[in-house]
Formats: structure tokens, sequence, C-alpha cells
């Protein structure tokens, strides 16, 4: 329970910063965030709704997609930052503090990037793009970076046309800054394969399925002690699972030994759906 309340409370934090990254530095210089939030910016800027509003209709769709295919409890934190985002946009004005479209979109990128990056750490995502990729990542067994590319190079694309080439330089200055930065807070979409040394397989195994949709291997093992036996639990899993596998190991076997190793490559069975 204390670790749920903390999730959400840093899911609430992020939603206020990426708010505060728009209505105080790229909303009035017309620079784009990344993902679907610059997706909502450019919409709002031909379309009777604001940028908030937008962000929670674009994100609808992709919500109900992401429970089918990713998981339910990375989709439903990660449509709570969405809504709390929405929220935090319609309360906070939109207030220009510099002329300086540079110092926006510099200072704008990192904010959100911030808020993005703890998301991230608690196993969730600011919705939309993250979700997006993950599924096609899956499908294809393609990089992520590829989609992510795509899309914003899309959001730059757009923005030059409706305003003008400068103004999607900047824009990929601030795409630029963002994903620096939330490099240096949390890697994204890395795979990590898991073993669990564990005397409680059995129950171990059915609350991981419970929680995380993922295969799991199981190897007979010997305490190099003890003697005693036990069991190994191999799976593998992306970064953004990270947080759900800790917190059901630490709840079913809390003594388990957990190794937790980047894997650079998978071949074979892999679910990609």
């Amino acid at each position: 329970m204390v670790n749920e309340l903390k999730k959400l409370l840093v899911i609430i934090f992020s939603a206020f910063l990426l708010a505060i990254s728009l209505n105080f530095f790229l909303i009035p210089a017309n620079v784009f965030a990344s993902g679907f939030t610059g997706v909502s910016q450019l919409l709002a800027t031909i379309l009777p709704l604001s940028t908030g509003i937008m962000l929670f209709l674009l994100n609808i769709p992709v919500a109900i997609i992401g429970w089918l295919k990713i998981g339910k409890s990375f989709t439903v934190y990660s449509f709570l930052n969405v809504a709390f985002t929405t929220l935090f946009l319609e309360i906070v004005p939109i207030t220009n503090y510099s002329s300086d479209i540079l110092l926006n979109a510099v200072f704008g990128g990192v904010i959100a990037a911030i808020g993005a990056g703890i998301t991230l750490k608690v196993g969730a995502s600011t919705g939309g793009i993250d979700i997006i990729v993950l599924i096609l990542s899956r499908l294809s067994d393609r990089p992520v970076g590829i989609y992510f590319f795509l899309l914003n190079g899309v959001i730059v694309l757009a923005s030059g046309f409706l305003f003008d080439p400068e103004k999607a330089l900047y824009t990929l200055v601030t795409l630029y800054v963002t994903s620096r930065v939330i490099d240096a807070i949390h890697t994204r979409h890395v795979k990590l394969t898991a073993m669990i040394v564990t005397k409680k397989p059995e129950e171990l195994r059915q609350a991981i399925h419970e929680r995380i949709t993922r295969g799991i291997t199981r190897l007979p093992a010997k305490g190099g002690y003890m003697a005693d036996e036990k069991e190994v639990l191999m799976t593998v899993i992306t970064r953004y699972e990270l947080y759900d596998l800790k917190h059901v190991i630490d709840s079913v076997d809390p003594e388990a030994f957990t190794n937790i190793i980047e894997t650079t490559g998978i071949y074979g069975l892999f679910r990609k759906e």
C-alpha cells in the first residue's frame, strides 16, 4: 500500500512538472514537446480545444490498446499521469516568463524530461507515444528508438509547416534536451533478464503472472552452503516492468535472491504482441 501511494504521488508530481514546462515555457514560445504532448500542442493551435483536453482525448484509445497489449498496472498509472497532466494544464495559467525562445526551449525540455524520467522510475510513463512504440517494437522486434525518431520527426515537420522553419529547429532543441535528460535519469526501453532464486517458486510464479504478462523458465537449484532445495525463475522484462517485479518479489518472498542483468539481445520465443 505504501509503495502504491508513493508511486501515485510521484505520478502527480510528474504531471505537475509537465504542466509547468508547457504553460510557462513551451506553449508561450510555440515550441513543441515530444510525443503526444507535442501532437496535442499542434492540434490545439488549429482546433477549439486546449492542449490538456487534446492530450486526454488522444490518450483514451491508446490506453485501451495498452490495457490489452502491454499490461494493466502500467497502463492505469500511465493514464493517471495523463489525467493529472490535463488537470494541471487547465489550472496552471499560461505565463510567458521569457521572450528568449532558446531559454524556453531548453528549460521547457529539461522540466518535461525530469517529469517523464521520474515517472519511468516507478514503472509508468507519460502515456501516448510511449505505449504506441512499445507495441510497435514488440510487433516488429525493432528498436523503439526508430519509432520515437519517426513519430517525433512528424512533430518537427508539422511545427515547421504551421509556423516557420525556425520554430521547427527550436522544437528539435527541446526534443534533444528532453531525450538526454531522460537518459540521464532512466534508460528507456531496455530489456532486462531477472534471475530469481527462491524457495517459493510456485507462489512467486503465480504472483508474477498476475502482475506481469511474461514467460518464466523454472530451473532447479541447490544452495551452495546449506544444500537446501530451491528454484531459479528466469524471465525477461522491460525496464518499465522492473518496479512491478520488485514489488511482487518483496510481497511474496522477501528473502529471494534476485539478479537483474541488462539484456543486449533476445532470440527465439519472446512475446511481441
